[in-house]
Formats: structure tokens, C-alpha cells, sequence
């Protein structure tokens, strides 16, 4: 199977409401630059996907959500990283939240807090207050495909791109191969 991508602000049904409102926000440069294509939602889990689409796991970047707490306190982020590397959640994420503890948010809450679909959450609409900490390695890939916050779609963009929408910061380490 192949992507059958779409410029992303032509095909709004293809993605989740707070996305489809990020890109909109976006300057027309930057959204310019984002696509969109449909794919089977039985498929959207990463190795499923890029096995069946033929994306390498190098172009495929995962959102996850984390939690981080402190006392009675519980402080939200979104981190990006490859498909290649693993977010060092109980390290520098930890650290970033100033959070005793640090782990992946509950399914319900990221789905409630995000308005996204599990395994479809992008950086694209997620609540304002929350960080969107992007390691370095996603800047250099030329195609990035990552959740279009519903599980049956995916969105490319330049990894440059991804790193320049509003609220994200490069964090160089952020994730380990």
C-alpha cells in the first residue's frame, strides 16, 4: 500500500477537531508544508504501519503523552521522538517537568485531555498548556509521518517543519536509540 497524500488543510475529515484547528492557526507557510493521507486504522500502531505502507521507521516519528508529578501536582507534556529511539521519560523528561516522577499518561486521560484518538495523538492541537518537547533527531528528517490524531489517518511533514509549529521545543536528547 501507498500513502495517498493531500495537503492537509484540504482534507480536514482526515484528522482530529483540535488538529484540524491547529492547522488552521497555522501561518500559511508552515501548514503549507503539512499532508495528510488515509490509511487503514487496524494499521496505525507504528511497525503495523510502516510495515504495511512501507514507511521506514527512520521517517516515523510517535507522540506520546506523559505525565509527570510532583506531590499533589501532575503536569502534562507531549514528547516526539523516531520510531527508532525511546523517550527518556524517567530521565531528562522527568528533569524538563521538575517531576519527582515521570511516565505515560493513562489512555482515557490523554484521549479526554487531547480530544485525540490512543495511537493517533500528534502535537498538532494539543492543549495549550502543555509542553511539546521534540527531540533533536526529528529537525533532520525530511518527511516526517506521525498521528493525525485519529488512527485512521497519518500526516507528513518536514521534521524542520514539526519542530517550528508554536509551543515546541527542541530538546537535543530528548530520546536514545
Amino acid at each position: 500500500m501507498a500513502l495517498d497524500l493531500v495537503p492537509a488543510l484540504d482534507a480536514p475529515h482526515l484528522v482530529a477537531p483540535p488538529t484540524a484547528a491547529a492547522l488552521a492557526a497555522l501561518p500559511p507557510d508552515l501548514a503549507a508544508t503539512v499532508s495528510v493521507a488515509p490509511i487503514d486504522a487496524a494499521l496505525a500502531d507504528t511497525a503495523a504501519f510502516c510495515d504495511a505502507y512501507g514507511v521506514r521507521l527512520a521517517d516515523s516519528a510517535n507522540c506520546i503523552v506523559v505525565a509527570g508529578k510532583r506531590g499533589d501536582r501532575v503536569t502534562y507534556a507531549a514528547c516526539v521522538v523516531l520510531a527508532t529511539t525511546r523517550a527518556d521519560v524517567n530521565g531528562v523528561v522527568r528533569r524538563l517537568l521538575d517531576a519527582r516522577r515521570a511516565s505515560f499518561a493513562p489512555m482515557d486521560d490523554a484521549v479526554a485531555m487531547t480530544g485525540m484518538e490512543y495511537g493517533g495523538i500528534t502535537p498538532l492541537g494539543l492543549p495549550s498548556e502543555w509542553r511539546i518537547l521534540v527531540d533533536g533527531r526529528v529537525r533532520d528528517v525530511e518527511s516526517a509521518i506521525i498521528g493525525a490524531g485519529i488512527r485512521g489517518a497519518k500526516i507528513a511533514l518536514p521534521g524542520a517543519t514539526l519542530c517550528a509549529l508554536p509551543g515546541v521545543e527542541v530538546i537535543e536528547g530528548l530520546a536514545s536509540a
